[in-house]
């Protein structure tokens, strides 16, 4: 069980707070600011990677991740020198992947040759519509045609590029989203995120919402379909699901979010970041503050992280269950014991698998097309009751 986190790799997240509009149905942690002291956010961040690098000597690191925010908002020069300082600190595996996340309206063909030059080698670009009324509907401040262009320059700059994409949209048909995704996989590389809209507390979407003035959002039954027509149309495709919401060739999974999904370990560094992190053979989760200048406060203070705790077996169990059966290579009833004490009912596994939810192949679970739809209602027959 000390050992548990090397199942799923080791990984650095980077988050970088700050967007240039605040999108009205985003429940990320981003912050609109003119004002930006770049150099102090480089500082805060090599110390933080300093300390959790002393915690951590000797791991070889898998996947850094730049998120957000719009990390595509930060100067290559500033990239640069984070990773030449994570170079510094880590070992790094032969084929180790650094994305960045970048939104249309920040690309520029030389800053993203910046990029690449400082070492990122995969960019996640949050295109979100190939349709201009939509994307004004969702508050993006990029047109369809600057997307496709921004997709060109970065296709023409690193191999490895994925790209977003929202469905289940106010007045959006199950043609027209048809329509836009054959676009979307005329362009796609290796790789796409595709989600259903989800109306999130907190957000300007889920006050209009709340106010009964988000009109025109699909029903339930039209939202499956189109959840069902995204899964033939990207199979068809060569592109299938490997996680609920993501799609690639094979060989191009997200390497980074592979190692959330199969419970490894990942350090979280920045304004609201959380991690995963086992020391001594116990695992933690740590979480940050989500307010930027107080992030910026606590690192100063010598710590980053606003809450370091640890995670007992139970939970441990429950955390694997829930992010493993999100991907198509599934989880390990071995595994599952080992981390929590606990075994699956085999009757309820059974059950499940008459039902077409899940199927059982020697150690491995995994979510069947029909189970990952309603894959909620699947994770909470198979986890014991409190």
């Amino acid at each position: 069980m000390a050992d548990d986190w090397q199942n799923g790799g080791f990984g650095l997240y980077i988050h970088w707070p700050f967007c240039a509009a605040k999108c009205p149905y985003c429940d990320f942690n981003s912050h609109v600011s003119k004002n930006i002291d770049e150099k102090e956010w480089l500082s805060a961040y090599t110390s933080e990677l300093s300390r959790y690098a002393a915690e951590t000597k000797g791991r070889v690191l898998n996947s850094i991740f730049f998120g957000g925010g719009t990390p595509s908002l930060m100067s290559p020069e500033i990239v640069h020198s984070i990773l030449d300082h994570v170079r510094r600190l880590w070992p790094q595996s032969n084929d180790i992947e650094c994305t960045l996340e970048a939104n249309p309206g920040s690309v520029e063909a030389g800053r993203f040759r910046g990029y690449s030059e400082a070492g990122i080698n995969r960019i996640s670009m949050g295109i979100q519509s190939l349709n201009d009324i939509d994307l004004k509907k969702l508050g993006r401040i990029h047109t369809a045609a600057e997307a496709r262009s921004a997709f060109d320059i970065a296709r023409n700059t690193f191999e490895r590029v994925s790209f977003d994409l929202i469905y289940a949209r106010q007045d959006q048909t199950l043609d027209s989203w048809r329509d836009e995704l054959s676009q979307a996989l005329t362009m796609a590389i290796d790789h796409l995120s595709l989600y259903q809209l989800t109306i999130e507390q907190g957000t300007a979407f889920g006050d209009r919402y709340n106010r009964g003035k988000l009109r025109g959002l699909p029903s339930d039954d039209v939202a499956a379909d189109m959840y069902e027509l995204t899964q033939d149309l990207c199979e068809e495709s060569g592109m299938p699901a490997y996680e609920v919401s993501n799609h690639a060739r094979d060989g191009s999974q997200s390497r980074h979010n592979l190692i959330y999904w199969r419970y490894g370990d990942y350090i979280g560094i920045g304004p609201g970041a959380h991690g995963r992190v086992t020391l001594n053979g116990q695992r933690y989760a740590t979480e940050t503050r989500l307010q930027p200048s107080l992030w910026l406060k606590d690192v100063a203070s010598g710590n980053g992280d606003n809450l370091r705790q640890i995670i007992d077996p139970r939970d441990q169990g429950i955390e694997y269950v829930m992010m493993g059966l999100r991907i198509a290579q599934g989880i390990q009833k071995s595994r599952y014991t080992s981390i929590s004490t606990h075994c699956f009912d085999q009757e309820i596994l059974d059950h499940l698998s008459e039902i077409g939810m899940i199927e059982q192949d020697g150690d491995f679970i995994r979510a069947t097309r029909d189970g990952r739809a309603v894959l909620n209602t699947v994770i909470e027959a198979l986890l014991p009751a409190d």
